[in-house]
């Protein structure tokens, strides 16, 4: 499947899944296909908005992108890493849930002095 940037494309891969997100009493689980694309959209909707390679975000098993301007990462483990599941992914890119309180948890791993990206969420409102 080839990303795109499409904006439309983004707000249905997101729609998809937005039910489930915020548990209304009657969504069905998304599939595996619909939470892939609404997760590997959405990365690549915030590598466009952030351009760069000094922060690498993933979420496993379906993405993940290098983004942040600053000083480029090209071997190795990178030093700004933020990891998170699907769902938590998700809930931070539709503005379902805080950047902090996320990383608060735990559940949001991020390591690195320019592994905070408060200041670029939401990525889609619904």
């Amino acid at each position: 499947m080839a990303v795109t940037s499409d904006p439309v494309r983004l707000r249905q891969a997101m729609q998809a899944v937005v039910e489930w997100l915020d548990g209304e009493p009657d969504a069905a689980e998304p599939s595996r296909a619909q939470l892939a694309e609404a997760v590997r959209l959405s990365l690549h909707a915030l590598a466009a908005d952030a351009p760069g390679r000094t922060v690498e975000v993933r979420v496993p098993p379906f993405a993940a992108v290098q983004c942040i301007e600053g000083p480029r990462h090209t071997r190795g483990t990178p030093p700004n890493v933020v990891e998170m599941q699907p769902r938590t992914w998700l809930e931070l890119a539709l503005g379902r849930r805080d950047w902090q309180s996320a990383v608060d948890s735990g559940a949001v791993s991020a390591s690195g002095t320019r592994a905070d990206l408060s200041g670029l969420l939401p990525l889609v409102r619904l």
